[in-house]
């Protein structure tokens, strides 16, 4: 059986992304990034909020870009392979952070949805094609058909020797 490392965080920028570029001259992204859930506290009752940190890295073109449009406090969508790595501190305690390696990334849900607008609205104002073209087949949803009627054959007729 084989294994799956893939991880989807919807976050918000802890720092600004800091980039720089490896010896090979590939550029590579770094930035922190939280995730915040809230939690009834069940002794209190109270609600709790509690902050998970990563650190991601996009590398390629995609690191440029995070660089140029990402900055502190923004909503950001990152795709990408989860590593654990466990350190120590200055006071000699053992410390675990989570790092993703990036494969993709999207600026933000909101963004996300004004770009989905915005292609709506550019559909709306172009002329619908006349009915009857291609085109208008084309683009009209695809239905599903059903599939026509089987013949039931009783198995009560073939136990009795009558051919088909």
């Amino acid at each position: 059986m084989s294994t799956f490392n893939r991880i989807i965080v919807v976050g918000n920028l802890g720092r600004d992304p800091e980039l720089r570029y490896s010896p090979q001259g590939l550029p590579v992204c770094s930035f922190s990034l939280a995730t915040n859930e809230r939690q009834k506290d069940k002794q209190t009752g109270e609600l709790v909020d509690s902050t998970i940190w990563y650190r991601a890295n996009i590398f390629g073109r995609k690191a440029e870009v995070a660089a140029q449009y990402l900055q502190k406090g923004s909503p950001v969508y990152i795709d990408g392979k989860l590593k654990p790595e466990e350190w120590t501190d200055r006071d000699g305690k053992a410390r675990f952070t989570l790092n993703i390696n990036a494969s993709d990334f999207n600026l933000s849900a909101t963004q996300m949805g004004a770009k989905k607008l915005l292609l709506l609205r550019r559909r709306q104002q172009q002329p619908p094609p006349a009915m009857g073209t291609a085109v208008a087949r084309a683009s009209r949803p695809h239905r599903h058909r059903t599939p026509p009627p089987r013949t039931m054959i009783s198995t009560s007729k073939l136990d009795s020797g009558t051919t088909l």
